[in-house]
Order: C-alpha cells, then structure tokens, then sequence
C-alpha cells in the first residue's frame, strides 16, 4: 500500500469545485443592456465588449470568492475523501488578476477550510497528485505528459463534451461508482507505477 505523503488528490476550482460559467453568466446578464442578446457563442469568439466585460467582472475579488459550489465536482470531492486521499487546491492563477488569487484563496477558506494546501500556478504539470479533478482538456493533457498511469476525474462540461484518453474518466452526475472504484485502485498504486522517468 501506498503511504500518506503520496495519496495527493489535486482539485482544479474553476468548472470543478466552483460553478464558473454560472457566476459569469449570471453576471454578464446583470450589465448587459436591455436592447441586447446575449451571448451564447463560444468564449474565445465573443466580440471584444464582451471579452472586456468578462476582464471587469473577474477584477473583483468578491466575484472569485463568492462563486457558486459545481455539484459533481464536490461528488468527486467526497470520493476522494472517502478513498483516503489528501485533498489539495491546484487552480490557475488569472494572469493579469492579482485580485483573482485573492478571492480563489478567501472562497477555498471559506467551503475547505483555512488549512486546505492550495497552489495557484500557471503550469498544473509541475505539480504532484496521484489524482487530478480537473475539467480542462489542456490542463489535464500537460499533467499526464510525465505521468503514464496517473488517473484524471473530468466534471462534464461543455469545453470537454469530446475529449477522450485512455487515464480520463468524465463524470456527469450519473457514474459515481465508477470514479470510486478507479480512485480506489488509484490510492492503492504504488507511485513508480505511474510516473515517467
């Protein structure tokens, strides 16, 4: 059996533990003029006013720290809790958003505990976890480059809807017992079975 220093779960926040794209469309719709539509394309398509409005709305670090809890991830968060594994935060830290580290940091306080290990960084592969809880298929895709057998828990989301690899399960609410049995098999792992030297 595995021991304790190596039992790491790594939680992504946003679109994982925190529902992101609800606090974002709540808040658009808030300042958005009554003679608009709204938008409903793709983030890296919208036009320019509301690619700014999204840069105002994520200044506040009271936004970061009140977002709203995503439910399946918190699934997987209990999962993981009742397989034995460490719990550790690993979010991106916004680029241009030092109130952004700010929030992240108060809302983890604030729904894990003060004592919570968080790590804001802008590269997740450097970080160790025999576990990843993360929804963003590049994200997911840089951690696993040095770990072969390394198991990634996807939330379901609209970026990950197509995204397949043979070490990703995505979890829709609905296959719970499959997360718990690989996050089992994951705890009890030996770490020179997934790592690549």
């Amino acid at each position: 059996m595995a021991g304790p220093e190596e039992n790491i779960a790594l939680f992504d926040m946003d679109g994982t533990l925190c529902d992101f794209d609800k606090a974002m469309e709540e808040s658009l719709e808030k300042i958005r003029s009554p003679e608009e539509e709204p938008y409903t394309g793709k983030p890296e398509e919208a036009p320019k006013h509301i690619k700014e409005r999204k840069e105002l709305i994520m200044s506040s670090r009271n936004w970061w720290s009140t977002m709203p809890k995503f439910q399946i991830g918190w699934d997987i968060l209990e999962a993981a809790k009742e397989a034995g594994f460490k719990i550790h935060i690993l979010t991106q830290g916004p680029r241009r958003n030092p109130s952004g580290w700010k929030g992240k940091k108060v809302w983890v306080d604030r729904n894990l505990g003060p004592d919570t290990d968080i790590t804001m960084t802008r590269d997740k592969g450097l970080v160790y976890g025999k576990v990843l809880v993360d929804d963003y298929p590049e994200y997911i895709k840089r951690w696993l480059q040095w770990r072969e057998r390394a198991l990634v828990i996807m939330p379901a989301g609209k970026n990950n809807n197509e995204f397949k690899h043979p070490n990703v399960i995505r979890y829709d609410g609905t296959n719970l017992e499959e997360v718990k049995e690989a996050m089992k098999k994951a705890y009890e792992r030996k770490i020179s079975e997934e790592v690549k030297y």
